[in-house]
């Protein structure tokens, strides 16, 4: 790291980390997922800040996705994916840990809207075997609505 930078990360709920140059604050241009309840089913939807799902966007990702996973009421809940392009062996684990928080209260986790390169990471690792992969998030809410 050059000197006189210095990252640090706020911890919020809005997912906007503060990354601290030469002193000065600046804030990213990310933003907490949308959350929201459609017909009984919580849908987390990832926007297009999340293209790339890497470790710079986790920490936060991470908490706003396991809090939904233990809270959602009733738990259902669907992943909606569809500006995801990439997402590695990091992501998976929240997606896993997600699942099982959410199994654990007798719920159902899904996902939605996998880009092609997506889907294969989904087919290779067998996870479309643990949980039901929808076309889209309309597609994933209907077919779990109460």
């Amino acid at each position: 790291m050059p000197p006189g930078l210095h990252v640090g990360r706020r911890r919020t709920y809005d997912a906007k980390p503060t990354i601290l140059c030469k002193g000065q604050p600046f804030m990213s241009e990310t933003r907490a997922p949308e959350v929201e309840t459609q017909s009984g089913v919580t849908v987390i939807h990832l926007g297009r800040e999340y293209e790339n799902l890497d470790e710079s966007l986790l920490d936060e990702l991470r908490s706003v996705i396991l809090d939904v996973a233990e809270t959602a009421v009733p738990p259902k809940v669907v992943l909606a994916l569809s500006h995801t392009k990439f997402f590695g062996s990091a992501f998976i684990e929240i997606m896993f840990r997600a699942w099982k928080r959410v199994q654990a209260r007798g719920g159902t986790f899904a996902i939605s809207g996998l880009t092609e390169y997506c889907a294969e990471i989904v087919e290779v690792t067998h996870l479309d075997r643990l949980w039901t992969v929808y076309a889209d998030r309309k597609t994933a809410v209907a077919a779990m609505a109460d």
